[in-house]
Parts: C-alpha cells; structure tokens; sequence
C-alpha cells in the first residue's frame, strides 16, 4: 500500500508507456521511485529502462513485483482487458491500483469491486493536459475512491500532476465523472460554436464578419472569436469534440437516468459521418468542420 509521505518509498508498477504512460513513468523514476514497467511495445519498454526504470515481463509481473501499479491505457475496452487478464487475477491484500486513464465509469465501478474482493484498492484517476503536461509534471489529475487511500497515495500524484489541480473527486468512478465534466467542458463548447458559425456561413455571412461581430477578447466571445479565426486560417478540421469518449460519459448518463441530449445529439451527428479513422482519444476529428459544411451534400 502507499506508505506516508515520510515513509520509505513503495516499489512501484507502471504498465502503458504510450504518448502520456512513458513521460509519466520517466518522471516517477526521475523522484526517486524504483519502477517496474511494461508495455507490449518493446521499443517504449526500452526507452523506460533507459530512465532508469525495470522491465517487467508482463502486465502480471508487474503486478507481482509492486506495491503500487499505475496503468495509463488508451481506451476503457483496454483497461478493462488489463485488469480482467493481469490486474484482479494478481491483485493481492493492500495493494493499490491507480488508474491514469480515461474509462467508462461503471466500468470503473466493475473493476473497483473485483480489486476490492482480493483487498485491494482502485483509485481512478484520469489525467487532462496531453503529452506536454505529462513531461512537465502539471497534468490535471481528477481521483475518485477510497479518501483515505488518496491521501496516502497524494505524493505519487503529485509527481505527475500540478499539486494544485489533484483534486479528490469523490467515491471510486468519481474520477471518471469529473474527468467526463472536463471533456464535454470542452468538446460540447467548441461544437456548439462551429455549428452556429457554419449556420452563419452557409446562410451566406462572412466569416471575418461573425468574428468582428460576434467574437471579444475574453470568456465566450474570446473563445468563440479563437475558433472563427481557426475557420478563416482553415484549421477548423482540427477542432477536438472528444467523440471517441462520448460513449464512456453517456453510459454513465443512461446508469444514473441522467438526461444528456447535446451529448447524444453530438454523437449521432458524427456517428452519420465517415469518422471510422478514429480510434484513440488523442485524435481530433477532423471532418468536424467538413461534415458541419457539406452534410446534406451541400458545400
């Protein structure tokens, strides 16, 4: 378990050393942490033992060799899998699981009850702030589970995210939901004002127009003036609506009886366009703007 903050460090585990997983470990190694790492990419493994970290065999060793296992995956079908086939098997009393990744909260929940019967515990804690934040160490970092078991554990997050920003969210998938409030946060507000500016410029204004008119220099019309200036330089396709987790939040609606209409109109509107090239949550849409312009085969 995670030991006080004056206490000897735990031997920790890290399976995922993707885009955010590798410069996460790097940084646990770089505080001092003895790190067991895995990844089923072997040049990504290779580039953690080079910060200093052990290589684990599989996802199992690394569960068999750590106190503490933190896993960053890119999706909750993967986690799920992690934890069905390495995870709960190996888990044993007092052991701590930190998950840094983005999952359906009920798939959260599940996950967190099987570790619980083995004694051990399941602090989700999804991230926001990409790559560059994960180098830095100033990752937003959203906790959900047992309070007590987050405070112990409060060092190791604070090697990974900006101190200030850890923030214990409530009971085990909390993490997941506050997580979920920060990415339609975002997505549902850049998709709201690219709709009205597409409506604006297919009922013929201009663009520059709607930017001088409508646009400001802060809050919504700031934002809303960074998005039309993005249409005009023409790199509106890029625009992030987070479509790939839409389905994660919207379960967690359906379970609670939560009412998500912009969530779920959202969706059907992008799951009628030709998005099959999505398939992680680190890609943009990319037909975002495209599909606002041409469906119903206009240009």
């Amino acid at each position: 378990m995670c030991p006080d903050a004056d206490s000897a460090l735990p031997a920790l585990g890290f399976i995922g050393l993707g885009a955010m997983g590798g410069p996460m470990a790097a940084n646990l190694v770089a505080a001092g942490y003895r790190l067991t790492a895995f990844d089923i990419d072997a040049d990504r493994l290779a580039a953690c033992v080079a910060a200093g970290a052990s290589a684990g065999e599989s996802g199992a060793d690394v569960v068999q060799r750590s106190q503490v296992v933190l896993t960053s995956l890119r999706s909750s079908a993967i986690f799920v899998e992690v934890a069905e086939q390495s995870l709960i098997p190996n888990a044993r009393e007092g052991q701590v699981f930190i998950d840094l990744g983005t999952v359906s909260p009920p798939a959260a929940r599940r996950v967190a009850e099987a570790l619980a019967a083995k004694g051990a515990s399941l602090l989700d804690s999804p991230v926001s702030g990409g790559p560059g934040g994960s180098a830095s160490g100033t990752l937003r970092i959203f906790v959900g589970g047992d309070e007590a078991t987050y405070r112990r554990c409060r060092p190791i997050l604070g090697v990974l995210g900006d101190p200030e920003r850890v923030a214990y969210c409530g009971p085990s998938g909390a993490g997941q939901v506050v997580k979920a409030v920060n990415q339609l946060a975002m997505g549902l507000a850049d998709a709201a004002y690219l709709e009205a500016l597409a409506f604006g410029v297919r009922a013929g204004a201009l663009v520059e127009a709607m930017r001088q008119g409508v646009g400001g220099e802060s809050g919504w019309r700031g934002h809303f003036a960074h998005l039309a200036s993005r249409v005009i330089e023409g790199t509106a396709e890029s625009c992030w609506v987070k479509f790939p987790e839409l389905g994660y939040f919207l379960a967690e609606a359906e379970d609670k009886g939560i009412p998500m209409p912009l969530a779920q109109a959202l969706q059907a509107f992008l799951e009628a366009g030709d998005l099959s090239f999505l398939d992680n949550m680190r890609r943009p849409t990319g037909s975002f703007w495209r599909e606002l312009m041409t469906r119903d085969g206009l240009d």
